[in-house]
């Protein structure tokens, strides 16, 4: 867990330290300011970044998550595997219908999700608490390699780095040799360059991390263009955006907006289906991609499926999940009737949708009365909702210069390594918030980049 101490012989104490100094706080935020809006750095049209320090993260504490996130891997892949083969297995996730259908739609090569991102965490050297697996459209890594950059031209930053030796932990790249890959496996061939689109509605509030990663992979010699699924044709075998033929889809829509806006005869589905364009992430990401796969993960009705290793890692660090329905089970070895339970202990838990993202659905049992907890139990039991155990949120200093002066608040941070090929750790997103939800559209919420720090 990296050292919340603020001393001065610390990391975090020696920046602020630093800031309180003349006007390196001042010069700083405006570069800051200036860095992100000669690139593009907004979310919708407010700046990504907000605060003057980084996330750091010791080599120590990096490897940890590494290896952890090594270790749950197969946990989840095993889980996945059934699922796929197994329909009466499959409805623990709670796919809706027409995902069924999706799935049997073959992607032509190997991982569901070649990149992906876990949330989580880090409350102390070795309490680490994963909540969630976005499978589907993981975003954020071409904001924080882009602030990382943006960091190095800071003037404090570089006074930091007279004392501390400071390296980012890219994200893009992962997605670059996930994309490649994985349109290597569908071709068949290796030497053969995508074409690719970065698919997604022009009016998300995301959409300048689109620009990022077009002229990301226009600099590996690439063809890319951002394309809106309203903009696209399925002519002669051939996916087309104007008369651009595209190859690759760097799939950023979410599959079920994809539907219910073009429904099944959606070009982009119909060429998927027909083999005429390679897709990641895959229809088949949604198995993962739901709540419900920490549910399956940590229900004692499925432990038989995993190594002792994978056992003691879920129990460390995969939060007790259950999906809501009227049903026994095991809470701290003890069996409990679920629904009575969890309206009882409200300030224990939280309920999530089982399939939506960006923080919307989600309700805090500690945050509310205990009519409207019994209410939203009630609500997630008719709907698919998925109930976890509250996680304790850590808090870390977080400078910024505003109305001509200095403030350090304390915000909550996240901790969400991405993931190559279903397989490794290649990159992290820190974000922060003065919410309980942490998430870009949260209250006083900010992207941060992340750095491995040692001394110099």
């Amino acid at each position: 867990m990296p050292n919340l101490d603020t001393d001065a012989a610390t990391p975090i104490g020696r920046y602020h330290d630093l800031l309180s100094a003349g006007t390196l706080a001042a010069d700083s935020q405006s570069q800051l300011n200036a860095l992100q809006e000669s690139r593009g750095l907004f979310y919708g049209t407010r700046p990504v970044c907000t605060v003057l320090r980084p996330r750091f993260l010791t080599p120590g504490q990096y490897a940890f998550l590494r290896d952890r996130v090594k270790v749950l891997l197969p946990a989840f892949q095993k889980i996945y595997d059934i699922a796929l083969a197994d329909p009466e297995f499959r409805k623990q996730f709670g796919l809706r219908e027409w995902e069924d259908r999706l799935l049997e739609i073959e992607p032509r090569f190997a991982c569901p999700s070649p990149t992906s991102r876990f949330d989580s965490f880090f409350v102390s050297e070795t309490e680490l608490k994963f909540t969630e697996f976005n499978t589907e459209t993981p975003a954020g890594a071409g904001y924080t390699d882009a602030l990382a950059d943006v960091f190095y031209g800071l003037p404090v930053f570089q006074e930091f780095q007279r004392q501390y030796d400071c390296k980012p932990i890219p994200g893009k790249p992962g997605i670059w040799h996930a994309l490649l890959d994985s349109f290597a496996q569908f071709r068949g061939l290796k030497h053969e360059a995508p074409r690719i689109a970065i698919l997604d509605w022009r009016e998300v509030p995301t959409f300048s991390e689109f620009v990022l990663f077009y002229d990301y992979f226009r600099s590996m010699c690439v063809e890319a263009r951002n394309v809106d699924p309203r903009d696209v044709e399925y002519v002669d075998g051939k996916l087309m955006a104007g008369n651009y033929h595209i190859t690759l889809i760097y799939k950023r829509v979410l599959i079920s907006e994809l539907i219910e806006r073009g429904g099944f005869d959606h070009p982009v589905v119909r060429a998927v289906r027909d083999g005429a364009v390679c897709m990641v992430n895959t229809f088949r990401c949604k198995i993962l991609f739901k709540k419900a796969s920490f549910a399956v993960v940590s229900d004692e009705a499925n432990a038989e499926l995993f190594t002792p290793e994978q056992l003691a890692a879920i129990r460390d660090h995969i939060p007790w999940t259950r999906v809501v329905q009227d049903r026994k089970t095991l809470l701290d070895g003890q069996t409990i009737e679920l629904l009575p339970f969890v309206i009882a202990n409200k300030d224990r838990f939280v309920l999530k949708p089982n399939d939506d993202y960006g923080g919307r659905g989600i309700v805090l049992g500690w945050t509310v009365d205990q009519p409207i907890w019994e209410q939203a139990v009630k609500q997630a039991h008719a709907e698919h909702y998925v109930v976890q155990q509250r996680v304790k949120l850590p808090y870390e200093d977080f400078p910024g210069f505003e109305d001509g002066r200095l403030q350090i608040i304390p915000r909550m941070l996240d901790t969400n390594p991405f993931v190559a090929f279903g397989t490794h750790m290649h990159g992290c997103l820190t974000r922060i918030s003065t919410e309980a939800l942490l998430n870009v559209s949260a209250g006083g919420g900010s992207t941060v980049p992340t750095f491995l720090i040692e001394p110099r």
